[in-house]
């Protein structure tokens, strides 16, 4: 398959006009010389080990959610796209395929910018809540410095999103869910907050990406990878 051709599935999808100014979602390395695609690994990031293992398998190409702001030289052997902000934004994107692994019972559901609110159509309790969250996330963590027992509305971003905590506390959300949070913005926090971990709150948005890109002409693999923490 031609990869420009290929590319534009995911443009479509999210488009690169939909990125962060300081954002660099797009092609990582575009050899012109080489056009058609027939192997494709997906990669949360790429590293020195996820490139290894995309040349051992004979990839043509890496497509990962994370993009690099800089480039070994190393790397100018195969092509590399990544679809970033542009995609954590977009319909159906990172935070929306979140959502669905939550499985949550929503009522109604709204989007801004990188954030949804989701209203549920009955009140839970924490417990049942978390129960959620540890199928998607084993390293999951939580504060709930105002004892909330029960839960109606939920403010969801998955990679880094306590920046927008404030903004679910003045829509009188009752949790905020994301995939990376410090201690003074958790110790300040009015709702409950969980933290998944980044790696954890975005790597199933892997699966999206080949939904999007699936066709027969190209074969999909995934790199072998996980969260850069060890847990003691």
């Amino acid at each position: 398959m031609n990869k420009y051709t290929l590319v534009k599935l995911i443009e479509n999808f999210a488009p690169l006009k939909t990125q962060e100014e300081w954002d660099c979602s797009g092609w990582i390395v575009d050899n012109e010389n080489i056009l058609d695609v027939k192997k494709v690994m997906l990669a949360l990031t790429i590293n020195d080990d996820i490139v290894s293992q995309a040349e051992k398998k004979h990839c043509d190409m890496i497509i990962s959610h994370h993009p690099l702001f800089e480039i070994p030289i190393s790397y100018n052997n195969i092509q590399m796209y990544c679809a970033h902000t542009n995609l954590d934004k977009a319909q159906g994107g990172t935070t929306d395929t979140l959502i669905e692994n939550l499985k949550l019972d929503i009522k109604t559901f709204k989007t801004i910018d990188f954030v949804r609110f989701v209203e549920l159509k009955n009140r839970i309790d924490l417990n049942s809540l978390l129960k959620k969250v540890k199928k998607v996330s084993k390293n999951a963590r939580f504060v709930n410095n105002k004892k909330i027992k029960s839960i109606k509305k939920i403010a969801v971003c998955a990679g880094s999103g306590s920046e927008f905590i404030k903004v679910a506390e003045e829509k009188g959300y009752d949790a905020f869910i994301t995939g990376d949070l410090k201690y003074h913005t958790a110790d300040a926090s009015n709702i409950i907050v969980i933290d998944l971990g980044h790696f954890e709150s975005e790597t199933p948005v892997l699966k999206t990406i080949e939904k999007i890109i699936k066709n027969e002409s190209v074969e999909i693999t995934y790199a072998k990878q996980k969260s850069p923490f060890n847990y003691i």
